[in-house]
């Protein structure tokens, strides 16, 4: 499916969000991507961000999908009416697939069926290594509930 161009207003209130995430500056996180439904977080290897095998660590890996598919969700609600614009996150399961080796974790995160109150999204995780070359290493099937931002 193509992507579809986001307005103006809902990107801005997703880039703010992201902005506004401690926990993702901590892990070095980086929007690189958001269109309607869809958005892809990445963050860097560091040994900060490792298990005692030296890989990225399963937590790293869930952040970012949580995070992927959260903003996906967020990026389809009205600045208006339940949540106001914004969501939380209800419930995950996240599969490993492989060790995460490599320089780059990338998270791809969509909607698969958006709501007024649930939104259902899915997360592919991939590891880039230096050379480019993504490998497929998590995959995260996601609840999102919108989320009134006075709830915080």
């Amino acid at each position: 499916m193509a992507p579809v161009a986001l307005e103006d207003a809902a990107r801005a209130r997703v880039v703010a969000a992201f902005a506004a995430q401690g926990f993702m500056a901590t892990l070095g996180g980086r929007l690189v991507a958001l269109e309607a439904g869809a958005c892809t977080i990445e963050a860097d290897f560091s040994p900060g961000l490792t298990q005692h095998h030296g890989l990225f660590h399963a937590g790293v890996l869930t952040t970012l999908a949580d995070n992927a598919c959260g903003f996906a969700a967020m990026s389809l609600l009205p600045a208006q009416g339940p949540g106001g614009g914004e969501v939380l996150s209800v419930e995950f399961k996240c599969s490993f697939l492989r060790p995460a080796s490599g320089a780059t974790a990338v998270a791809r995160g969509q909607v698969l069926k958006p709501g007024r109150t649930l939104s259902f999204c899915r997360a592919d995780v991939f590891v880039r290594n230096a050379g480019g070359v993504e490998t497929l290493v998590a995959t995260m099937l996601a609840t999102m509930m919108s989320a009134s931002p006075g709830g915080r």
